[in-house]
């Protein structure tokens, strides 16, 4: 008896990708699609995908993982329980981030990541890097060095004391980029207003979590925004403007777009799930678990979120998962004490949640096309991060990252979902939609019931230019 052609075969599959939705077998083989077609050859397994949709896996390009934080507070997350989250929620590629300390090597960052990674991921992963020591070594040798080895992305802030870059660092590492094919991302908030705005609310006795939100007004997003614009415009190269999440900062990248620049954007879950309202009112200390900067504006802005994301403004949809836990000792709210604004740590819980959020409030109400969710969830960060079409797609060679949807009502609690984290800030919402399978690589690792790991499965990927295409 011969052998069966494929490893796998998932038949019936209604595919949906960025530019297409078809109806095909889909065999894999080692861990790539080597064939699509109808009534294909026998599989050594089989799964019948009828009536239900198949898409990409997800790439999640802006998440945090393991990242070394000031003490007391640690990430709740490290490579194998954020990998199997992001598993569970149909996201195949992670990409979180090698930070450099101030005074550090960036080299030394990623090698310090590589340990935190290796043999703990379940499904592929890069590193972007985050630059906040741009010093002549690192601009003239380090960057250059890693971009060639497949560090082809990098994160700069404007905020923050122990990473913010001022204007004329932000122009050395913006011409780093140009002249070697990278990508820049750029948390855009202006240090100083938010500094000086917090103080006063700290005089004044502001301290609970809902002030969090008066520190950072949208017109602090507005002006880092506009300058980050300016200052890419002056170097002539292209960036990526991350977690937008309000009009002011939409309207300044909509008038780059009129004018020609190729200025990209990102925005979260939390722009168009979360509102001020889940930062508390009064002294309430709840609010301290929806903490993130920018933080969640009025419920007028999700509309605009919404918008400008079936418009097409934005380029990528990603979690910005950044897992603290409510309690313990390291989290938000550290053995009970009730901390002020500024010293809450700063982020959100999403990996597991992007895509089902996204697939049943995008396009089971209508909003958007499965096809630009694909566009949204995973090709496009394919794209930005260099690893189309490896990633990305549901293509002959791509490798066999995908999600087979099922549309039934979940409710999001956090006892469903495969974090480390203590909370959920989408806990209680009914959503249409969520994985019923996920496929890393040619291999099952969610069955829609239960999780099969396989620690060190996901592998260190290098990535290649950014191929993004020319703003509209």
């Amino acid at each position: 008896m011969s052998e069966p052609a494929f490893d796998l075969v998932i038949r019936n599959a209604r595919v949906a990708t960025a530019a297409d939705t078809f109806h095909a077998d889909i065999g894999i083989k080692a861990g790539i699609i080597v064939q699509l077609g109808l009534d294909i050859a026998a599989g050594k397994s089989e799964i019948d995908a009828a009536g239900r949709t198949v898409t990409p896996g997800g790439v999640d390009g802006h998440c945090h993982l393991d990242q070394p934080m000031p003490p007391p507070a640690k990430m709740a997350d490290n490579f194998d329980t954020g990998t199997r989250s992001a598993a569970c929620g149909g996201t195949t590629t992670v990409i979180p981030f090698a930070a450099q300390a101030k005074g550090q090597s960036l080299q030394a960052a990623v090698d310090d990541y590589h340990r935190r990674a290796d043999g703990r991921a379940h499904v592929d992963y890069a590193f972007h890097l985050i630059v906040s020591d741009p010093t002549p070594d690192v601009l003239a040798r380090e960057l250059p060095e890693l971009i060639a080895k497949g560090h082809t992305s990098f994160k700069i802030y404007m905020t923050y004391d122990d990473l913010k870059l001022d204007d004329g660092e932000v122009l050395d590492v913006l011409d780093v980029a140009r002249s070697h094919g990278a990508l820049v991302m750029v948390h855009a908030e202006n240090a100083d207003c938010i500094d000086w705005l917090t103080k006063r609310l700290q005089a004044a006795g502001k301290t609970a979590p809902r002030f969090h939100g008066h520190a950072r007004p949208m017109l602090v997003e507005r002006e880092a925004t506009h300058r980050a614009i300016a200052l890419a415009e002056l170097v002539d190269v292209p960036i990526l403007i991350v977690h937008v999440s309000g009009r002011e900062a939409v309207e300044q990248i909509r008038w780059a777009r009129a004018h020609g620049l190729n200025i990209f954007a990102e925005t979260c879950p939390q722009y168009l799930f979360l509102s001020a309202e889940n930062l508390g009112t009064g002294d309430s200390y709840l609010g301290a678990k929806c903490v993130c900067s920018p933080p969640p504006r009025d419920k007028g802005n999700q509309a605009v979120i919404w918008n400008a994301l079936t418009e097409g403004l934005f380029t990528v949809f990603s979690s910005d998962h950044a897992p603290f836990n409510y309690g313990g000792t390291d989290g938000k709210h550290p053995d009970g004490n009730e901390v002020t604004f500024p010293y809450i740590p700063n982020g959100i819980p999403g990996l597991e949640t992007r895509m089902p959020l996204l697939y049943s409030e995008g396009v089971l109400k209508g909003r958007i096309t499965v096809n630009k969710f694909v566009e949204l969830t995973s090709t496009n960060a394919a794209r930005a991060y260099g690893l189309h079409p490896r990633k990305g797609t549901v293509a002959i060679g791509a490798d066999a990252d995908l999600v087979i949807w099922d549309e039934r009502d979940v409710e999001i609690t956090n006892a469903i979902l495969h974090h480390n984290t203590d909370y959920t800030p989408y806990e209680g919402i009914t959503l249409g939609a969520w994985p019923g399978m996920t496929i890393a690589g040619g291999e099952v690792v969610w069955d829609g019931k239960q999780f099969h790991p396989r620690a060190g499965r996901g592998r260190f990927l290098q990535c290649g230019a950014p191929t993004l295409l020319p703003s509209k």
